[in-house]
């Protein structure tokens, strides 16, 4: 798994990618430092412990920097993705994931972008994708480019 690299001075708007979602009545937010529970089982249960554990970085940083997509479609909202940066390194986007039940709607799109969006207002002239398994998503979806002997980055000494 390779790191990408992406630049973001001149990101793919945010707000057509809102409104889109609007319409399906899935709203991208900042999450809250209460709801770090909620989301943290909702990461856990559908991508695993070790991205549980990363975003936890997310929730102690000012501002929160874990994105959340909520479906607000039936009677109680529910979570349906979740996406942080500033977690594991400085300047890195990750982990991201939607619920399989809700992917290919835009959701991961504009979680990536409102990220994005996040990294540029720290200051930060290029962002990192660290870890990537979809590369075409992110060349796709933000201009990203693959780092050339990248793999496997940081992660080279994790734990199994």
């Amino acid at each position: 798994m390779h790191d990408m690299i992406v630049s973001l001075l001149d990101l793919p708007p945010l707000d057509p990618l809102m409104d889109d979602l609007s319409r399906q009545k899935i709203v991208i937010r900042r999450a809250y430092p209460f709801e770090a529970s909620r989301v943290r089982s909702f990461v856990e249960e559908n991508f695993g412990e070790g991205w549980a554990d990363e975003i936890g970085v997310g929730f102690a940083n000012k501002p929160c920097s874990v994105y959340v997509a909520v479906d607000k479609s039936q009677e109680e909202a529910t979570i349906v993705g979740f996406a942080a940066y500033e977690c594991t390194c400085r300047d890195f986007f990750g982990p991201e994931g939607v619920a399989e039940s809700h992917r290919g709607r835009g959701i991961g799109k504009a979680l990536l972008i409102a990220c994005l969006r996040g990294l540029r207002e720290m200051g930060y002239t290029y962002g990192i994708i660290g870890g990537v398994g979809p590369t075409e998503f992110y060349e796709k979806a933000c201009g990203a480019a693959v780092i050339e002997g990248s793999s496997p980055g940081m992660y080279r000494d994790m734990l199994r």
